[in-house]
């Protein structure tokens, strides 16, 4: 393992850690809004942060010298990786269980292998594929979603999740090119316009107005961690290979399940401990992992 995919792996850990908690926290902000319009608020406020980290890296001048091509890409990122599936993610997730979010999310890395493999010509390994089973196998067993079954909003998030597998394709061959900040802000910043132009077109930003201070409050708190998450993923991205980077982000499922967990004081069951085992096993196969020890 080379020094930057070192760094890619450890950013993109940091990333799973992040989105893990994440999803446990959406949970309970999604609640009592309006999803649409809360997607809309927390995505464009990371779009801010996002602005104000070019203009503190001295990047935004970067912004001025992008080609038409350039543009068009990251619009295409906006749309199909920052706008559609925050929508149907959301919608789904007030719809459904944390634990079922976090497993059919995390199955990303399956779609995302098969279209590297076909359009940026990633070459897949039996480490990968076998690292890969265990780590789905793991999740289903971790978070207990087998024997829950499909509940409704799950198809919403399997079509998110479907969405962000092409844009984090769309992402690895832009940032050949682009820096991970400027695909970043393309993503969040194109995204919520589109998400805008969906709630002026349904009537729903006039639910703005009836928002109260709590809300805003859930708004800050999910925008700080939806910006660690782009900007570690993007980064990380940048030095790895699409399919490795999204079957790191597997292990962030346990992380949800193992909060929901303490919520509820529910301990692990037998099943869950082998799950764990799959997980750790997957992990250092899929992700590359141990590579991190030997270099």
């Amino acid at each position: 393992m080379t020094s930057l995919e070192r760094k890619g792996t450890l950013l993109v850990l940091s990333t799973a850690f992040i989105s893990g908690v994440s999803i446990f926290i959406n949970k309970f902000g999604v609640k009592g809004f309006d999803p649409f319009v809360f997607t809309w608020l927390k995505n464009s406020l990371v779009a801010v942060f996002l602005l104000g980290l070019l203009l503190g890296t001295g990047e935004v001048g970067a912004l001025r010298k992008l080609s038409g091509k350039d543009w068009l890409l990251l619009i295409a990122i906006g749309l199909v990786g920052g706008a559609i599936p925050f929508l149907l993610f959301f919608k789904g997730l007030s719809l459904t269980t944390g634990a079922n979010a976090a497993f059919i999310h995390k199955g990303m890395f399956v779609y995302v292998a098969f279209l590297a493999a076909v359009l940026l010509k990633e070459k897949i390994d039996w480490r990968f594929l076998l690292g890969g089973a265990f780590l789905f196998l793991g999740n289903a067993l971790f978070l207990k979603v087998l024997p829950l079954g499909v509940r409704q909003g799950d198809f919403l998030i399997l079509m998110a999740t479907i969405f962000w597998a092409g844009e984090s394709v769309l992402s690895k061959h832009a940032l050949k090119k682009l820096s991970p900040k400027v695909v970043s802000f393309g993503r969040m910043g194109i995204g919520s316009a589109f998400i805008l132009l969906f709630l002026l077109a349904t009537g729903r930003i006039a639910s703005v107005a009836a928002l109260t201070v709590p809300h805003f409050g859930w708004v800050i708190l999910t925008s700080l961690f939806l910006f660690g998450y782009v900007v570690s993923w993007y980064t990380g991205l940048q030095y790895l290979k699409a399919s490795v980077a999204t079957s790191i982000l597997l292990l962030g499922g346990p992380v949800t399940a193992f909060l929901t967990l303490v919520g509820s004081g529910v301990g692990i069951v037998p099943t869950q401990a082998l799950g764990i085992l799959l997980l750790i096993g997957g992990a250092i196969l899929a992700g590359r992992v141990y590579e991190l020890v030997r270099s």
